[in-house]
């Protein structure tokens, strides 16, 4: 699965043929999370909560990268 970005300690990867609706992976130490991209939204598994708030924050971040692919 490609890495897609990396930022204190949390990793984000993305399958360029997965599964609807659009998502990415968030790892974070033991923890991961999938996460639809919009509306952000957890769609199984569980972050700490400063980790998933630097996710959402990075997600808003990259909106417009996102929206364009």
């Amino acid at each position: 699965m490609p890495e897609i970005s990396r930022f204190f300690g949390i990793v984000i990867r993305m399958y360029y043929l997965d599964h609807n609706p659009p998502h990415v992976h968030a790892h974070c130490g033991g923890s991961t999370a999938v996460i639809r991209i919009s509306p952000f939204d957890v769609i199984f598994g569980d972050l700490p909560p400063r980790a998933l708030a630097m996710v959402r924050e990075w997600a808003t971040l990259h909106q417009n990268e996102r929206e364009a692919n």
